[in-house]
């Protein structure tokens, strides 16, 4: 889509920047970690893998936990996290989310309770697999709810930005599992980590692509910084994963590849709704050409002949 120049009054944007702090840039990062890791542990837990099992629902019990903190500490006050539980909105990615992440923190914390103390191995086993079930939801709403704003950066990229967003966080567990986890159990962590690393940086360079003049808000200092970390990361666990130095340092790569991409989209955001340009540009840009076009029966020249 072509952006053209525009005026502002006295060069202010039209658009307020999101009010989000950089907690919210955490959460983008640690609740996709935690939905891709219960998915992964289920998956693990399905193939007999116990030991990879276990390291992946405790990475999402962990994530799980950091979680509510970094939005409440985002919202200012405990109770407001509360009251977007007291109703559900399906319309709106923000109270949808709200119930997603209290229904997979719960499945997870008893799963976990009961794989570590084996009591109830049933009731744990089922929890388990509903949090499986919930972690997709829980890695890509908040590519949902970034899309859904006014923001030119991310709602242009609402074509993409749950691939980016699903992508990074299968990248991000399987770093996490690589980490954890001996590299004798760590075959399945090893294959994710290299089919999501190319998905990652594949869906993120097409995205720039289709957004075009856009792109320019997710071109700042760290842009080759994601694609750098979490393709090097994903090339030497593919080469040398077997060895565990190799499975620590890729996953390591791959983890902090996974944090500067949600960082980079969380920063496209406040530079985007800075920019009048992106604003203005976009909102013209949609106009047909020779400006807006009025309907016979809303014109006023109509209305003045009667």
């Amino acid at each position: 889509m072509a952006v053209t120049p525009a005026r502002s009054y006295c060069g202010r944007s039209p658009l307020k920047p999101p009010v989000w702090e950089p907690d919210i840039a955490a959460y983008l990062f640690t609740g996709g970690l935690s939905g891709a890791s219960a998915v992964l542990a289920a998956a693990a837990r399905a193939r007999g893998n116990d030991r990879l099992a276990r390291r992946s629902l405790l990475t999402a019990m962990a994530g799980l936990t950091v979680s509510p903190v970094l939005l409440i500490r985002d919202l200012g006050r405990r109770e407001r996290f509360h009251h977007m539980l007291r109703v559900l909105k399906p319309s709106s990615p923000m109270s949808v989310g709200s119930w997603i992440l209290g229904a997979i923190g719960t499945a997870t914390a008893v799963a976990s309770a009961s794989d570590l103390t084996g009591l109830l191995p049933r009731t744990g086993r089922t929890a388990e697999r509903v949090a499986g079930a919930l972690g997709p939801a829980l890695s890509t709403y908040t590519a949902v709810l970034l899309a859904d704003t006014a923001v030119p950066a991310w709602h242009g990229a609402r074509s993409e930005l749950p691939f980016v967003f699903a992508a990074s966080s299968a990248a991000s567990a399987a770093g996490a599992a690589l980490v954890l986890t001996p590299t004798a159990d760590a075959g399945p962590a090893r294959r994710l980590c290299a089919g999501a690393a190319i998905a990652e940086i594949a869906a993120a360079q097409l995205m720039e692509l289709r957004l075009g003049p856009l792109a320019s808000a997710y071109r700042g200092p760290l842009r080759w910084a994601a694609p750098g970390l979490t393709g090097g990361g994903a090339a030497l666990v593919a080469l040398a994963g077997r060895h565990r130095w190799a499975a620590v340092a890729g996953g390591v790569a791959v983890l902090a590849g996974s944090a500067v991409e949600r960082w980079r989209v969380f920063r496209a955001g406040r530079v985007s709704a800075a920019d009048p340009v992106h604003t203005l540009g976009l909102q013209r840009a949609r106009l047909p050409a020779g400006g807006p076009q009025r309907s016979s029966s809303t014109s006023p020249l109509r209305g003045s002949e009667r």
